[in-house]
């Protein structure tokens, strides 16, 4: 038979990477948020779930079961193969650690294939996610990196990060670059992913004796940023990137990829439009329309995000300011090597 184990035992062994965890549930649920690291391997696709959730609703419980029974055993030989497919120790878990999850295990047990489950399911995944980001705090010294937009300070942090240094890519994990266009081109997550993954990443960092991360405001896209993260912003060491003008234009280009993505941007362009002086707004306009990009972009950072940032930006202890005057996102990269190696 299979052996449940609780949440906190299933991540002492993902951590170890001595497990693979499998989602039993549905495509959908998947793909609304899932364990950092797990793949689907569904019991029911969206419509079979739909169908037998009618039916515990309208008819009856033992109508349901008998439907999922009769669904399951048709798939069952591809369902047993995708599992044997995948070597090591496996895990499953459904929502609540219900009838899914022990229906698989049961039958995976049955075919001599070994799995664990998760008790309680994702459900209570979630709840210790929730329960141990709300008890968190950054204890390392900080290092967060300030600067216009378009001086590459998630690019230097994805380089520095992709090195070994413990960052946390607040961007990343978010999948929104935190600006009106930042989710132009990727996969805005929700709130129960981002906090999946930054748990999960700080996890990986636990212990280093410094953390990296950007100066961000408390909404990125469709997440809010924990305010531990936020406080621990006010006492950090501050890295300011200065950039040229031009290389800044340069950076956004490559990052945001206007070309492909013309109709969203105008799109965007439109929500804040009132926001800038009309004139100026109107060239903008006319700048993205005719695929002017780069002129488009430097209009938008004079005018609109460079004033921004001026009126926003703070950071109470001068002395712990370090202004980096670079030309590069390669030469803030090294520059930031450089401070954090003569402190450490």
């Amino acid at each position: 038979m299979f052996q449940d184990i609780s949440v906190e035992e299933l991540l002492e062994l993902q951590s170890s990477k001595e497990i693979s965890l499998i989602d039993v549930r549905s495509p959908s649920e998947f793909q609304e948020s899932t364990i950092p690291g797990a793949v689907n391997i569904p019991v029911f696709n969206d419509e079979e779930r739909a169908e037998i959730g009618t039916l515990y609703k309208q008819v009856s419980v033992d109508a349901a079961k008998e439907r999922g029974l009769e669904i399951m055993s048709a798939k069952l030989p591809a369902f047993v193969k995708e599992f044997k497919a995948i070597e090591g120790n496996k895990a499953v878990f459904c929502w609540r650690g219900g009838m899914r999850s022990r229906t698989a295990a049961t039958v995976l047990s049955l075919m001599d294939v070994h799995v664990y489950r998760l008790q309680g399911g994702i459900k209570m995944y979630r709840k210790l996610v929730v329960d141990t980001l709300g008890k968190a705090k950054l204890e390392a010294e900080a290092f967060v990196l300030h600067g216009y937009t378009g001086t590459g300070k998630t690019a230097v942090l994805q380089q520095l990060q992709q090195e070994g240094y413990p960052v946390i890519d607040l961007e990343s994990l978010s999948g929104h670059r935190g600006s009106i266009f930042g989710h132009i081109g990727l996969s805005a997550r929700n709130q129960k992913t981002f906090d999946a993954l930054l748990l999960k990443r700080l996890k990986e960092i636990g212990g280093s004796p410094y953390v990296l991360f950007e100066a961000e405001s408390k909404r990125i896209g469709k997440v809010v940023v924990p305010d531990f993260i936020l406080e621990k912003k006010d006492t950090s060491t501050a890295i300011i990137i200065d950039m040229p003008m031009q290389e800044r234009v340069l950076q956004i280009m490559e990052e945001y990829r206007p070309a492909e993505f013309k109709a969203e941007y105008i799109e965007a362009f439109h929500r804040i439009k009132d926001r800038i002086h009309t004139p100026v707004a109107a060239e903008i306009g006319s700048c993205l329309a005719e695929e002017r990009y780069e002129e488009a972009i430097r209009l938008l950072l004079t005018y609109y995000y460079d004033p921004r940032y001026d009126h926003s930006f703070h950071h109470d202890d001068q002395s712990r300011q370090i202004v980096l005057h670079v030309r590069s996102t390669s030469e803030a990269v090294q520059a930031v090597k450089d401070i954090l190696n003569r402190r450490f």
